[in-house]
């Protein structure tokens, strides 16, 4: 993982590409405090799990949250979760997904109800 590769999408908030278990101390080294997972597993066969990742990110000190979000069909549910971690995770915050779409157009969505989709 490189800066190159992550994109800030919020205030506190940046989004990145597929991370792999060593990833999560770049992350920890840049700052981030909270990563958001919002691919669910086993959308690709190479695809690391998020139980490995949860384990690799809290190695690194890092608070890690799973909000798996199917692409292109996102739920009122995602919609408010997502907006409860931004509001309440500690941050900085960086989430991931297969390329960083689906965190973004999330997020936009957040934005559209308000900024908390409650």
């Amino acid at each position: 993982m490189s800066l190159e590769q992550v994109r800030q999408i919020g205030e506190e908030l940046w989004t990145a590409p597929q991370m792999q278990a060593d990833d999560f101390a770049w992350a920890a080294q840049q700052g981030f405090r909270t990563i958001i997972n919002m691919r669910p597993d086993y959308e690709e066969p190479a695809q690391p799990e998020a139980a490995s990742l949860r384990s690799a990110a809290e190695q690194a000190g890092l608070r890690y949250e799973f909000l798996p979000v199917v692409s292109g069909q996102f739920t009122e549910q995602n919609i408010v979760d997502f907006a409860r971690q931004v509001k309440e995770l500690p941050k900085p915050i960086l989430t991931f997904c297969r390329t960083g779409t689906r965190c973004t157009n999330l997020w936009a969505l957040v934005q559209a109800q308000g900024g908390n989709a409650s």
